[in-house]
C-alpha cells in the first residue's frame, strides 16, 4: 500500500494545479514529470501526503496510545529526520521551528479544512473494525485539521481502505458504504468532475470517483491527474485504498516503481515498511 500510494503521489505532483493542458498533453501515466509550477521537487520525488502516512504507519507500528500528544511527536520527528518539500508553507514553516509534538500542539492553529488529515489516514483503514477507522482518524485529524469537514474527509479516506482491505463490497458501492458509516447525505458517493480544490472533502470524494469507476491502478491514477488541480492527494487517497482490492489489476508501468525515490526514505524502506505494517495488521 506505501509503496503505491507514494506512487500516485509522485506521479500527482508533477501535475499539482497545472495547467490543464499540460495534464492533457502529459498525463500518459508512462512516467514523472517535472511539475512546471515546483521547480524544488523532482520527478519521482513523494511529497508530504507520503511522507505524514509514513509517520501514521510507523505510529500504528509502535503499539503507542494514539494521542495528540504521540502522534504530535511523531509528526515532528518524522518531518525533521528528512525534511522536504510539498507542506503548506506555514505548516512546513512550524515543523521547522518546532522540537517536539508538545511545541506542535501549542503553536498550531488547527482549525483548517483542507486535505492534510485526509491524505495521511489511509494506513488507519486496516485497522479491524470501521467504528475503530473512524475513531482513530478522527484523533489524529484533530491535530491539524479539527473542522466538522476536515476530520470528515480523513475518517472518509481511511473507510474507504478498509472497505478495499477487507473486500466489503463492490467498488463502486464505497461511496454509499462510506456515508452509511458516517451518516453523510450522499456526500460521499455523489460523483465527483472538475478540478480539485484544497479542501480535503473534494480529493476523496475525486479519488472515491477515481476508485468506483475503474478496475486497474494504472486507470485509477490516470482519472485521479485528469481531474486537475490539487491531483497528488486525490491519487494518494485513491491508490491507498485501490492497492488493497483484489477488484484492481495493479498494472502501474514499471517505469512508475524504478523511478520512485530510493534514497534512505525511499522505495526501500517503503516497501519494508508495507510489509511491517500489512503483517501487523493480519494479526490483529
Amino acid at each position: 500500500m506505501l509503496v503505491h500510494l507514494a506512487i500516485g503521489d509522485a506521479y500527482g505532483a508533477g501535475f499539482e494545479y497545472a495547467d490543464p493542458d499540460f495534464v492533457a498533453a502529459h498525463n500518459t501515466v508512462r512516467g514523472y514529470v517535472q511539475n512546471p509550477g515546483l521547480s524544488g521537487l523532482r520527478p519521482g520525488r513523494y511529497t508530504d501526503d507520503t511522507q505524514m502516512t509514513i509517520a501514521i504507519a510507523e505510529m500504528l507500528l509502535s503499539g503507542a496510545s494514539w494521542t495528540p500528544a504521540n502522534l504530535a511527536e511523531q509528526f515532528v520527528r518524522t518531518f525533521h529526520r528528512d525534511q522536504r518539500v510539498g507542506y503548506a508553507s506555514n505548516f512546513y514553516d512550524l515543523l521547522c521551528e518546532v522540537s517536539d509534538g508538545t511545541e506542535l500542539l501549542r503553536r498550531i492553529r488547527p482549525h483548517s479544512d483542507k486535505s492534510g488529515a485526509a491524505m495521511r489516514a489511509g494506513p488507519i483503514g486496516l485497522l479491524p473494525t470501521a467504528s475503530e477507522v473512524v475513531q482513530h482518524a478522527e484523533v489524529q485529524a484533530r491535530i491539524t485539521h479539527d473542522t466538522p469537514l476536515g476530520i470528515e474527509a480523513a475518517q472518509a479516506a481511511a473507510l474507504a481502505v478498509h472497505y478495499c482491505h477487507f473486500e466489503l463490497g463492490p467498488l463502486a458501492d464505497a461511496g454509499r458504504w462510506i456515508d452509511q458509516k458516517l451518516g453523510s447525505a450522499d456526500r460521499w458517493s455523489e460523483p465527483w468532475s472538475g478540478p480539485v480544490g484544497a479542501q480535503g472533502w473534494m480529493s476523496v470524494r475525486a479519488a472515491l470517483t477515481a476508485l468506483s469507476s475503474n478496475t486497474s491502478l494504472t486507470e485509477i491514477l490516470h482519472t485521479c491527474v485528469a481531474f486537475c488541480g490539487d491531483v497528488d492527494t486525490v491519487a494518494t487517497v485513491a491508490l491507498a485504498a485501490a492497492s488493497r482490492s483484489s477488484q484492481v489489476v495493479d498494472d502501474l508501468p514499471a517505469a512508475l516503481r524504478a523511478g520512485l525515490e530510493n534514497d534512505q526514505f525511499g522505495r526501500d524502506f517503503l516497501h519494508t515498511l508495507d510489509a511491517r505494517l500489512l503483517a501487523w495488521a493480519e494479526n490483529r
